[in-house]
């Protein structure tokens, strides 16, 4: 496994080794001890969570203002355009993000701390996210940021409007949401 650094040094794209010939291929998604490594710090995982959307479907900003959740995110089918938005009032970085494609294909996956919001734009006709907590999901405590926020500033890879659920549509603006410490 190799960590790859981002513009927000807390973020890091995780690569697998790949070992491959014309069989197909094998790599290990998942090694506690070399992702601890990779980090810089022990992580317990609580809970793996699976989705499946359609092509232009947009999930999120979200996140959890009690009960953070870190996450460890990839895609085991088709591609996404994923984005870690950081809302850490005190970090040197606070509003800053980080956003790159994930795929089947290139077999990515990121780290996403605790203190960040989180979303993922479908790419493909239909992608399947994989992504591992650091906490259980609270929905009592989940916030959404908007994804079109301009102080925010994302790219996001789409022409028109991306599909939205009704929690998403009513997202707040970086200025009004609440921020951890």
């Amino acid at each position: 496994m190799k960590a790859i650094p981002t513009a927000i040094p807390d973020v890091l794209i995780i690569e697998p080794k790949v070992f491959g010939d014309e069989r197909g291929f094998f790599f290990e998604s998942f090694n506690q001890a070399q992702f601890d490594d990779a980090i810089g710090k022990k992580v317990n995982f609580v809970q793996d969570n699976h989705s499946r959307s359609v092509k232009n479907v947009l999930r999120g900003l979200h996140y959890q203002i009690q009960q953070p959740q870190g996450k460890l995110v990839r895609v085991v089918q088709g591609a996404v355009f994923d984005v870690a938005v950081d809302i850490r009032r005190s970090s040197p970085t606070f509003g800053q993000h980080v956003g790159l494609e994930l795929s089947a294909e290139n077999k990515r996956q990121l780290w996403v701390p605790e203190g960040f919001a989180h979303a993922y734009l479908v790419l493909s006709d239909t992608a399947e996210f994989l992504y591992k907590t650091t906490d259980y999901w609270a929905p009592e405590f989940e916030r959404s940021i908007a994804w079109d926020d301009p102080a925010i500033g994302i790219q996001w890879p789409i022409q028109g409007e991306p599909t939205l659920s009704v929690k998403d549509q009513l997202g707040k603006s970086l200025a009004e949401a609440e921020h951890f410490a």
